[in-house]
């Protein structure tokens, strides 16, 4: 069918991602940093995003399109809420203030993060922190050896596997000694293994 349709000018986009983000249907994505219309039947017409635009690359046109889909649009939303949701599975977070002793510890499979590699990576929830107990902390801000008390908890708990997630930047490294330090010192022979994120948002190995 014919109907009114935003049109997006790459060689005007500046990728600056407000047109996506202004897009209730989730109809517009940014695809190597520029915005492209993802999807025909996504598109209301009515043009919320246009005003967000600072370079005006979007505009309205008349052609071809699927029909807007409404009910794909509503199945879409329900379908990225439920990807969204929290998967932190116990409360205190930070390695400083969680206890030693606790019993969501019983049977865990342990994630120690950097504080950085939440907003550094976007999925942490759902690829890193799903179904484990997380704890998480920053060497360079704490000043402190974590490998005390990460000694504890592995020696002292049910502990099944530890992941560590750290940044690629140096600081970093300290927190994965630790872990390291406290696996050796907790007599244990547990499944391990570290996750290097990179500072645009890569994972490394």
């Amino acid at each position: 069918m014919i109907r009114r349709i935003i049109q997006i000018d790459e060689d005007k986009c500046n990728g600056c991602g407000a047109c996506a983000s202004a897009c209730h249907e989730s109809a517009i994505g940014m695809v190597e940093g520029k915005a492209k219309l993802l999807r025909d039947d996504y598109c209301d017409g009515l043009g919320d995003c246009l005003p967000q635009c600072p370079t005006g690359a979007i505009t309205f046109v008349e052609r071809e399109a699927a029909p807007y889909d409404e009910q794909a649009v509503l199945e879409n939303k329900k379908k990225h809420e439920e990807k969204q949701t929290s998967q932190l599975a116990q409360w205190p977070c930070q390695i400083k203030l969680v206890p030693v002793h606790a019993p969501y510890f019983n049977g865990a499979k342990l994630l120690i993060a950097a504080d950085c590699t939440a907003y550094a990576y976007a999925n942490v929830h759902q690829e890193f922190m799903r179904g484990k107990i997380t704890l998480i902390g920053c060497p360079k801000l704490d000043a402190v050896d974590y490998s005390e008390k990460l000694t504890q908890i592995i020696a002292g708990n049910d502990i099944h596997s530890v992941t560590v997630l750290r940044m690629e930047v140096p600081c970093c490294g300290s927190l994965e000694m630790a872990a390291r330090k406290a696996l050796q010192n907790s007599g244990k022979f547990i499944p391990w293994q570290v996750v290097t994120i990179s500072i645009d948002g890569r994972i490394l190995d």
